[in-house]
């Protein structure tokens, strides 16, 4: 069968490769690959920043933003041949550490996690896949065309569920949310910003195209201003970053109203850097009681979370994300951005 695989550690390398077709173990499903995401660890793991094949390999078959449709299930498992299924990214560390202990390996504390497509297991950018049944996550059949938005969707509902346990140490009932970046993940914020009756603002550069329609068909506001500027004058209760820009998060932190909260979930990579006068940022956050944390990965119950998030949504409004559709044989073009790009799809 072909597999999208990679050479971690070596930029270029990325390319459709013939493999074994895998056998399903105890209490694994075997699973037909229908589509896969790409998004910014991709990116990076074919740039050859970072990524790690599975001990003995050399090659990693790439992918963590899943959606497939059973083909085999074990008796018991609670699944059925034609169920449409995302596999889990994450699996605990193997002699487990207090979060992962408790199925909180999103917050994994010594860093002996395995992650399919990124870190020593492969992914499920393959024709087919297994995945143990207790990591999987079945989908309504109507969410087949907007399915692989599950991960992505994953890690917003992680945050939106830590923002509202950290918003719930005293009184908090928040009315406007600014979210920065239009990507995947901010576009998913504001979907669930707007699930949860919150005025939605979205801050990005791009001044036209699939970001600033897809706002729009959220009936949020859309924003290319300084945040300064916008922040001054919404007062934003809770604000989502999505860029991992320095300068950006620095901007953020300092622009919420009081007894606000701020969720980092960009990666940011380095770069310039930014001077901080740490005297005021601490007298600020402290006399407004304010909260800034950083949010990445899911575990199950986020999964579970987001599934549900997205059978409640706009099916055509989901569509919309995914602004490219590629086939398997030309998979290497996923990684060439075009301009008006949001969610780049191959199909498997």
């Amino acid at each position: 069968m072909r597999a999208l695989t990679v050479v971690p550690g070596k930029a270029g390398s990325v390319e459709v490769s013939e493999v074994d077709s895998p056998v399903a173990g105890e209490g694994e499903l075997l699973v037909d690959g229908v589509a896969l995401g790409v998004c910014g660890t991709d990116h990076d793991i074919v740039g050859g920043e970072h990524g790690a094949a599975p001990p003995g390999a050399d090659r990693l078959v790439l992918g963590h933003e899943s959606l497939g449709r059973v083909r085999e299930a074990p008796q018991g498992s609670g699944f059925a041949p034609g169920d449409l299924v995302v596999g889990v990214v994450r699996r605990p560390d193997p002699e487990p550490c207090g979060a992962c202990a408790h199925g909180e390996f999103d917050a994994c504390r010594n860093g002996r996690f395995t992650e399919r497509g990124i870190k020593e297991l492969h992914g499920y950018g393959s024709q087919q896949w297994t995945v143990a049944a207790d990591y999987a996550v079945r989908l309504d059949p109507d969410l087949e065309e907007v399915g692989v938005l599950l991960e992505p969707a994953s890690i917003v509902a992680k945050a939106w569920e830590q923002i509202e346990r950290i918003g719930g140490r005293s009184w908090f009932e928040p009315q406007r949310l600014l979210v920065t970046g239009a990507g995947p993940i901010g576009l998913l914020a504001a979907l669930l910003g707007v699930q949860r009756g919150l005025e939605v603002h979205v801050l990005d550069q791009i001044e036209e195209g699939a970001k600033p329609e897809l706002v729009a068909g959220l009936d949020a506001t859309y924003h290319t201003d300084d945040i300064s500027d916008v922040a001054s004058e919404i007062r934003p209760d809770v604000i989502i970053e999505a860029t991992g820009a320095g300068p950006l998060i620095m901007e953020a932190i300092t622009n919420n109203a009081a007894f606000g909260v701020v969720c980092l979930t960009g990666i940011s990579s380095a770069g310039p850097k930014v001077t901080v006068d740490a005297g005021s940022l601490n007298r600020e956050i402290v006399l407004e009681n304010d909260a800034f944390f950083g949010s990445v990965n899911a575990n199950l119950r986020h999964y579970e979370l987001a599934a549900r998030a997205l059978s409640w949504a706009d099916r055509s409004w989901l569509a919309g994300m995914i602004t490219r559709r590629l086939p398997l044989e030309r998979a290497h073009e996923a990684f060439t951005a075009e301009g008006d790009d949001v969610k780049v799809v191959i199909d498997l």
